[in-house]
C-alpha cells in the first residue's frame, strides 16, 4: 500500500506557532483562527480555478488576524511565521508510526500544499525526512489540495492505482479530496477534529497515528 501523508497538523504540530501568535496578537489561540482563514482562502482560490503558493496565502492571512485583536502584523512578523513553520515539531506519535508502516512493507510519501523546498525543510527539521520515501508538493501540479490534480500527480509518479493508495490526514477537506480522486482515506481526529459530514466517511478513522498504522498493517 502507498501511504500518502498530509504534513501540517497531520505530521507536524502547529502548536509550535502559539508563542508567535501570542506575541503578534496577544492571544496564542489566535493561531487556530489564522489557520482556519488560511484554509478558507486556499479552498476559495482553488474552487475559483486560481492558484497561489500556500506560503503566500499563509503570510497574507496573518495581518487580518492581528487586526481582530487590535494589533498590526509587520512584514517581519510574516517572515518569522515562515521561519517558524519550517521548524515545526512532529507530533509524538508520528515517527514510530512511519517506521512501523515502512517495516511492514508499505511505501511512505508526503503530499502537502506547501512548495517543495519548504516541505523538504519541514521534514528535515522535524527529523522525519529519512522516514519518507518522497516528499510531494501540490505546487508541482499547480493546484492546491483538495483539487484532484495533486493526488493524481502522486499516483502517476508512484505508478500506483488509486485503490492501492491511502491518504492519511487530519483535515476533512483533504480526506474529501482524496476520496473523490479514488484513494482510500484515513482520518486522524487530532484535537477533536471531525470529517466533513456532507461527504462519505473515511475508510479508517482514529484519534492517533499509532492506531491508524495498526489498522493499515493488519488489513488484508
Amino acid at each position: 500500500m502507498l501511504c500518502v501523508f498530509d504534513v501540517n497538523e497531520t505530521l507536524l504540530d502547529l502548536a509550535g506557532l502559539d508563542d508567535l501568535f501570542g506575541s503578534v496578537t496577544g492571544h496564542p489561540d489566535a493561531r487556530r483562527e489564522w489557520f482556519d482563514l488560511v484554509i478558507h482562502n486556499a479552498l476559495a482560490l482553488t474552487a475559483a480555478g486560481a492558484y497561489r503558493p500556500f506560503g503566500e496565502i499563509a503570510a497574507a492571512c496573518l495581518p487580518p488576524i492581528a487586526e481582530r485583536y487590535g494589533r498590526s502584523a509587520t512584514e517581519d512578523d510574516q517572515r518569522e511565521l515562515g521561519r517558524r513553520m519550517r521548524r515545526l515539531p512532529a507530533h509524538p506519535d508520528v515517527a514510530e508510526a512511519l517506521r512501523r508502516l515502512r517495516d511492514a512493507g508499505h511505501r511512505v510519501v508526503t503530499l502537502t500544499n506547501s512548495v517543495g523546498e519548504f516541505a523538504e525543510d519541514q521534514l528535515r527539521n522535524s527529523g522525519l525526512r529519512d522516514l519518507v520515501d518522497t516528499a510531494y508538493s501540490a505546487d508541482q501540479a499547480g493546484r492546491l489540495k483538495p483539487a484532484p490534480e495533486p493526488y493524481r500527480l502522486v499516483l502517476e509518479d508512484q505508478g500506483v492505482a488509486p485503490s492501492d493508495a491511502v491518504l492519511i490526514a487530519a483535515h476533512g477537506w483533504d480526506i474529501t479530496g482524496a476520496h473523490h480522486a479514488g484513494l482510500k482515506t484515513a482520518f486522524v481526529s487530532r484535537n477533536g477534529a471531525t470529517p466533513l459530514p456532507a461527504d462519505a466517511a473515511p475508510t479508517i478513522s482514529a484519534p492517533d497515528l499509532d492506531t491508524i498504522a495498526t489498522r493499515l498493517i493488519e488489513q488484508p
